[in-house]
């Protein structure tokens, strides 16, 4: 299922909103990004607040040159961008983000417990193949496989390797993952993102034990 698209939304900043914005970080990054994606409802105030977050992003990442993570947290808000609007004229933006993951990779790979490749991974098995994206499956395992291999127990590395799994019908494969990613403790500096991807886990989760039952009842 290719799902990463988008439309550019350009909004004014206010010089009360830079002032704020000026005391930014990875951490209030991340932060905001899980407030709108789990928390913000409707499409449009999702767009004016993630555009917004995206103009804070770049902020955070003039101000801290040679700095991986805030590349890596760039990079994640664009395609979020991109997944809530879902239109092909949100390419442009995935490929931006697609570079800034690599050069994130060349500063330091395992920078957030390797989401730079996990983050790359997600991407190419979500965005279309040639000649309308860089899709790529065999990309993309190679990029989850790593992730895992540097943050084997993670949740989101487990569920993103599950996730991929699941998306090419490998639905018995695809189960220990999302089991692992499920049983992977809370963060506690990232209240709102767990709580949201533990819902998204076990929807795939359900997904993955329904299509591996019936695959099983298929070859009886």
């Amino acid at each position: 299922m290719k799902k990463f698209f988008l439309i550019a939304l350009v909004l004014p900043i206010t010089f009360s909103a830079f002032t704020a914005y000026a005391a930014d970080t990875a951490q209030t990054l991340q932060e905001e990004w899980a407030h709108i994606k789990y928390e913000v409802q409707g499409k449009d105030a999702k767009l004016a607040a993630i555009a917004n977050l995206e103009v804070r992003a770049d902020g955070v990442v003039k101000t801290s040159p040679g700095k991986a993570e805030p590349i890596i947290w760039q990079a994640i808000i664009l395609a979020t961008d991109a997944n809530i609007t879902k239109s092909l004229s949100g390419l442009p933006k995935v490929e931006k983000a697609k570079s800034l993951l690599e050069q994130s990779l060349k500063i330091d790979p395992k920078a957030m417990d390797g989401a730079a490749h996990m983050t790359l991974g997600s991407l190419y098995y979500q965005v279309p193949g040639w000649p309308v994206g860089f899709g790529d499956d065999d990309k993309a395992s190679q990029h989850l496989k790593a992730a895992l291999a540097i943050n084997p127990n993670g949740m989101d590395t487990n569920y993103w390797y599950g996730a991929f799994l699941l998306d090419n019908g490998k639905y018995t494969e695809a189960v220990p993952y999302l089991e692992k990613a499920l049983a992977a403790p809370n963060r506690p500096e990232r209240k709102v993102a767990d709580a949201g991807r533990k819902i998204e886990i076990k929807d795939a989760l359900a997904m993955a034990k329904a299509g591996s039952k019936t695959k099983a009842k298929g070859n009886e």
